[in-house]
């Protein structure tokens, strides 16, 4: 796990939420050119339209849902110098509608990485841990090259060509299972995905299996390295209770996404800063799920968390976050405890 000199999370992963307009406008206040947006609607049911400087505006892909890449015109049309711009689409800018959008900046367009056995074009912050991976599949057990210069903690791949599930790799769950980011179910096993084989700071493995590595298939990657102060990629297990486990992460999140992997039923929570239940506290209760268009932002007691300066903490007792289930998360910082920053962010 490496130290960074990150001063400002801010510079690297930021929530901006948006009002649309029916038509076209340019979200600005991001702080940096995203080279990784995440759209998703609040205020109704909707898919998540994801969109990358590699693949190119406006090519996307949706989290809650197996559909192929698919070229959304009057969708995010471009990234911008502090933001992004969308057309018309009402999905990411109806009139009046309101929008969360999650920013990740890593490297522009990409270059060409020869790591692997495959091929890759990657685009890669080295600093804050992110890359987007673009490779073509071969059918056959193979490498690929993400650019990051430390091992992955956590990828998130979708065949673009393919109606197929998503597929996560959590370094808490190892090379030997993984998780499908577009449904509730459990971790699953098996050697065709990872081939039994962690990543490492140059590659990671893909097995045989579909999701992964058809042959000729173009496949999007997004791989996290932990970052001391900044992000954090683990797990923990549930106590059923509303005063609930806290997770430290070593810093105050502003943003978290849960998801149980032993039980199953249970959604893959997303929590920011942004849009806490009662601003400036620590309180967070608004969520959406990431594998579902049905459910919108909803205010959830059973699944509000705390905030704190070095952690969260769970309030509430839903089998999404707090059952009886293990669980794991992904966190990015509100303020780095690293750097020259290193003075806690204090709980409000």
């Amino acid at each position: 796990m490496a130290y960074t000199t990150i001063n400002k999370s801010g510079d690297y992963f930021n929530t901006k939420l948006y009002t649309g307009n029916g038509s076209t406008q340019s979200i600005t206040g991001v702080g940096f050119q995203p080279d990784f947006t995440w759209l998703k609607k609040r205020n109704d049911a909707a898919y998540h339209f994801l969109v990358d400087a590699v693949r190119g505006a406006p090519k996307t892909v949706f989290s809650n849902d197996t559909s192929a890449e698919v070229s959304q015109v009057n969708g995010l049309t471009a990234f911008n110098s502090d933001g992004f711009a969308v057309g018309s689409n009402s999905t990411i800018n109806g009139n009046s509608d309101t929008f969360a959008s999650w920013n990740w900046k890593a490297n522009g367009a990409g270059s060409s990485n020869t790591d692997g056995s495959i091929s890759s074009t990657v685009s890669a912050n080295t600093t804050s841990g992110f890359s987007i991976v673009s490779y073509t599949g071969t059918g056959s057990n193979a490498t690929v090259g993400h650019g990051l210069g430390s091992t992955p903690s956590m990828i998130i791949a979708k065949d673009r060509d393919g109606a197929r599930d998503w597929t996560v790799y959590h370094k808490s769950l190892g090379a030997t299972k993984w998780l499908q980011l577009n449904d509730n179910s459990t971790s699953q096993t098996g050697s065709q995905m990872w081939q039994d084989t962690e990543p490492t700071s140059s590659v990671f493995s893909i097995g045989t299996y579909a999701q992964i590595n058809t042959s000729s298939s173009k496949y999007i990657a997004y791989c996290f390295a932990e970052k001391t102060g900044y992000s954090k990629f683990g797990s923990y297990t549930g106590n059923n209770n509303a005063d609930g486990t806290f997770v430290y992460t070593g810093f105050k999140p502003a943003f978290v996404m849960i998801k149980d992997f032993s039980e199953g039923s249970s959604n893959w929570v997303m929590y920011d800063d942004k849009r806490s239940a009662v601003p400036d506290a620590n309180i967070n209760n608004r969520i959406v799920y990431a594998n579902t268009s049905a459910d919108y932002e909803i205010a959830s007691g059973s699944r509000t968390i705390d905030t704190l300066s070095n952690g969260f903490k769970l309030r509430g007792n839903s089998g999404d976050i707090n059952g009886t289930a293990s669980y794991i998360y992904m966190a990015f910082a509100a303020a780095p405890l690293v750097g020259t920053n290193n003075i806690p962010a204090n709980a409000r």
